[in-house]
C-alpha cells in the first residue's frame, strides 16, 4: 500500500513542526511538506494531479491569504484535493464557509494524535471527518442564528441514507448496511444533493445539522 503524503499549511512554525514530527512517526505516512501561508502553498502545489498531496491540513485563520481563500483557490484548480480544516475554539463563524467551499473535514488544533490519524484515514477513503466538538459548536451556532430547515421533502430512505452519510460511511458501506445496490445509494445521494442544494458530502452534513437531522 502506498504511503500517504501530507501537506501542512499554517503560519505557526512551532505547530507545523510539532505536527510534522507526530506524522512522520506514523508508519503509513510518507512525504510531509509544509507552507507558512496560503500563497506559498498555492505556489508549491504544482500543475499536475499526480503531484498533489493525499491530504492537506489547512489553518483557517492566517495573515495575508486566509484558509478560506486558499482553500477556494486550491479547489478551483484541483477539485479532488482533500483538505481538512484546522480550527481553534471560537471560530464557528468560519465553519459554514469552509464547508461551502469544499473541505473534507474539521479537527481542532488541540486534538489528540489519534483523532488526526482518524481524520486522515477517513478523507483518504472518501469520507468526511468532523470532530465532535466542532459539530457541537456548529449546532449551537446555527441554533442561535437560524430557524431549522425543513426536511419533509426527503423520502424516508433518503433521510436514512443521509444519516449514514453523516456517520462517515461510503456509498458501498451504506449499500451493504441497507442491503441494496451501490447504484441505488448513488441515486439517493444524487437526489439528496439536488433537494438540499448541497454541492458535496460536507454540504450534506451541514444541511443535516441545520435541519436538525443530526441530534447530539
Amino acid at each position: 500500500m502506498d504511503k500517504i503524503s501530507v501537506f501542512l499549511v499554517d503560519d505557526h512554525q512551532l505547530f507545523r513542526e510539532g505536527l510534522r514530527l507526530l506524522l512522520t512517526n506514523m508508519p503509513f505516512i510518507g512525504e510531509v511538506r509544509e507552507a507558512p501561508g496560503g500563497s506559498e502553498f498555492l505556489g508549491m502545489l504544482g500543475d499536475a494531479e499526480e503531484q498533489l498531496p493525499d491530504v492537506v491540513f489547512m489553518d483557517i485563520e492566517m495573515p495575508g491569504m486566509s484558509g478560506i481563500d486558499t482553500t477556494l483557490a486550491a479547489l478551483e484548480r484541483f477539485p479532488s484535493l482533500r483538505i481538512i480544516a484546522l480550527s481553534m475554539y471560537g471560530e464557528e463563524e468560519y465553519y459554514t464557509r469552509m464547508i461551502e467551499v469544499g473541505v473534507k473535514g474539521f479537527i481542532l488544533k488541540n486534538t489528540g494524535i489519534q483523532e488526526v490519524e482518524s481524520a486522515i484515514h477517513s478523507v483518504v477513503e472518501g469520507r468526511t471527518y468532523f470532530s465532535q466538538e466542532i459539530v457541537s459548536g456548529l449546532v449551537a451556532n446555527l441554533t442561535r442564528r437560524k430557524k431549522p430547515a425543513k426536511t419533509g421533502d426527503l423520502s424516508e430512505r433518503e433521510a436514512e441514507v443521509l444519516t449514514y452519510i453523516c456517520k462517515g460511511l461510503s456509498n458501498k458501506q451504506i449499500a451493504d448496511t441497507l442491503f441494496v445496490s451501490k447504484r441505488t445509494v448513488d441515486k439517493h445521494r444524487e437526489n439528496l444533493l439536488l433537494k438540499t442544494g448541497a454541492k458535496n458530502t460536507a454540504g450534506l452534513v451541514m444541511y443535516a445539522i441545520q435541519s436538525g437531522h443530526i441530534v447530539l
